[in-house]
Parts: C-alpha cells; structure tokens; sequence
C-alpha cells in the first residue's frame, strides 16, 4: 500500500529511494524511510475510510 501510494502525481516511497540508487543508506536514512512508510500507509488508511 505505501509503496504504490500517488500523491502528486509520484509515489513518494519510490522516489526517495530512487533519489539515493547507487549509495549505502545509514541508520538515520532507514530509520526516515520506516517512518515514511507508516505516515504514508496512515494516510492511505485514512483516505479509504472517507
């Protein structure tokens, strides 16, 4: 769900790890993606309950 998530016209899950192809993601940058994920799955959550 998250990482098909369209806001925009992009899914931001895809995008942010495309933006970082080619280097080693540190603690911090998988600790930001995690959250990413929840907050974009909340979101779509939400979104189906309206």
């Amino acid at each position: 769900m998250a990482w098909s998530f369209d806001t925009a016209g992009y899914q931001p899950a895809q995008k942010w790890l495309k933006d970082r192809k080619g280097r080693e993601l540190n603690y911090d940058d998988i600790l930001h993606y995690q959250k990413m994920i929840v907050a974009l799955s909340e979101t779509a959550r939400i979104i189906e309950l309206l």
